[in-house]
């Protein structure tokens, strides 16, 4: 997968150009900082925007160069996303097939992303602090690094490990295990070693509206754990989070109730 990616993105521009887009409705595009004019900093990365289910997509609209290994990817970390939502229900006491029940594990979209060598890193960032508005994160990193968590106010590295995968809470799966499970803060830094691959499997239905109104999970409130968050529709707080954009304060503060 990561060299497909990398094959991708080293293509001559002019057939990268194809797929270069800032329509959020294409299911394959290629582009950099999404919300550009809308963060504070520009991102120094460009990203293969795949859109994977839950409505199948058609192999064709893929690449040449990486479409069979992203399609077989795909397959593969939709498996993983399932087995991983089983023992998150199980974390939080639930029956195994509850967060699969409301729809988590019912869409997927894949970013390749690419982070060239930066000559001056010192001036730029890779990706702005964030965290990922989704459900889960599933990323698979190369070996140049730069990937850090924020925890207790500082910033720590996450050394890639051959054949390991990150897995990332997002911003819904906290929303709706009301603070029991918490969105990681993170940012990419820039390198003067690269490119830098990356690509993140993000777990959440972004293009598909849904009637399902998302909220803390009834069975885990009580008197002593009231909700501390309003309920609302997925699509709603993902049109808040690109908003937004990345950097800033976190979008979740914008859905809590306030006491």
């Amino acid at each position: 997968m990561l060299a497909a990616a990398r094959e991708f993105h080293e293509l001559p521009q002019e057939l990268k150009a194809e797929y270069y887009t800032r329509e959020k409705k294409r299911k394959v595009k290629y582009g950099s900082n999404f919300d550009l004019y809308r963060s504070k900093y520009a991102n120094w990365r460009d990203t293969l925007f795949c859109d994977m289910g839950p409505e199948p997509l058609d192999p064709q609209q893929l690449p040449f160069v990486c479409r069979d290994v992203t399609m077989e990817y795909s397959r593969q970390v939709q498996v993983l996303g399932g087995f991983l939502f089983e023992l998150l229900s199980e974390a939080l006491g639930l029956k195994p097939d509850h967060l699969e029940g409301i729809d988590c594990a019912k869409g997927h979209s894949i970013l390749i992303h690419y982070y060239p060598a930066c000559p001056e890193p010192h001036l730029a960032v890779g990706t702005s602090r964030h965290s990922d508005p989704g459900f889960l994160t599933v990323l698979l990193q190369d070996h140049i690094g730069g990937l850090q968590v924020l925890r207790q106010n500082e910033w720590i590295d996450v050394p890639p490990i051959p054949g390991a995968l990150v897995v990332n809470i997002g911003d819904m799966l906290q929303l709706i295990s009301n603070d029991q499970f918490k969105s990681v803060e993170h940012q990419v830094m820039a390198n003067h070693r690269g490119p830098r691959v990356s690509v993140a499997c993000f777990f959440t239905l972004d293009h598909y509206p849904s009637s399902i109104m998302y909220g803390p999970i009834k069975e885990l409130l009580s008197e002593d754990n009231p909700p501390v968050y309003r309920e609302t529709l997925l699509q709603d707080f993902n049109a808040h989070y690109y908003k937004k954009g990345l950097g800033g304060s976190s979008a979740l503060k914008h859905f809590m109730i306030q006491p």
